[in-house]
């Protein structure tokens, strides 16, 4: 009888760690290559911290545990239709109205309807497709670093422009450095098709992203909205004679 019991008991230890891996997995996304070299430079700096002063290392631990944050690349559920606009970026939805589109974009020389995302330094960086379609065209300008959240940062700031096209729209979704950000990363290629929700780019450090879609689109989001990147519906572009949101705030 007792090789049964040993036999039961240490299945349930199994099915028990089986589930406690599962959930400590869940619960630490996966980091983007991109952040391999940062975290490295980080962990070599903090070891060296650590041996010059012992509280240095735990300062170092942190600072670590903070870049391996900001690179984490979470998987996330998109809806996919035609119609729906996702937003492209994690943060807080930080204007809404019509604005002119950067005149690189060729998107014409009147107002669009502009959604603004801006990103904090603790927010997920990785940038995602508003909409699936083909990219017509990608444009980069160089420009300053002005605190990302401020309106005038879509016109003075570096940033990069894609336009994507589908049966049902042309839109524009540029990313704008900001006050910390010093470089913009664009991983697809003007003619590629994008899907919904895929990963297109990433900024580093804090930034913003601006989605232009026609005058005629009613915004399904309000500002101070948090936004998750490939999930959070900020348009539909079929629907567009109903009212916009009423949101208060609680």
């Amino acid at each position: 009888m007792q090789p049964a019991y040993s036999h039961q008991t240490a299945g349930i230890l199994y099915a028990a760690m089986s589930s406690l891996i599962d959930t400590i997995e869940n619960a630490i996304p996966p980091i983007n290559r991109e952040g391999y070299k940062f975290i490295a430079i980080a962990g070599a700096l903090t070891l060296v911290l650590g041996w010059l002063w012992t509280p240095l290392f735990w300062i170092g631990l942190i600072l670590t545990g903070w870049v391996a944050l900001f690179f984490r690349d979470p998987e996330r559920v998109t809806p996919v239709s035609d119609r729906l606009v996702v937003s492209p970026a994690d943060g807080r939805i930080s204007h809404v109205g019509l604005f002119m589109p950067p005149e690189e974009l060729g998107l014409g020389d009147a107002p669009m309807q502009r959604i603004s995302v801006f990103m904090n330094v603790f927010n997920c960086h990785v940038n995602r497709a508003p909409i699936g379609g083909k990219i017509r065209k990608i444009a980069y300008r160089k420009g300053r670093f002005l605190n990302a959240e401020l309106d005038k940062a879509s016109e003075d700031n570096e940033r990069n422009g894609l336009v994507i096209e589908n049966d049902k729209a042309t839109i524009g979704v540029v990313q704008i450095a900001g006050l910390v950000a010093r470089r913009i990363l664009c991983w697809s290629e003007e003619g590629e098709e994008i899907h919904a929700g895929e990963r297109f780019g990433l900024i580093r450090f804090g930034s913003r992203l601006d989605v232009y879609l026609p005058a005629e689109t009613v915004p399904l989001v309000s500002i101070g909205q948090i936004s998750v990147a490939g999930e959070t519906v900020l348009a539909d572009l079929k629907n567009q004679n109903h009212m916009p949101n009423v949101t208060r705030v609680s």
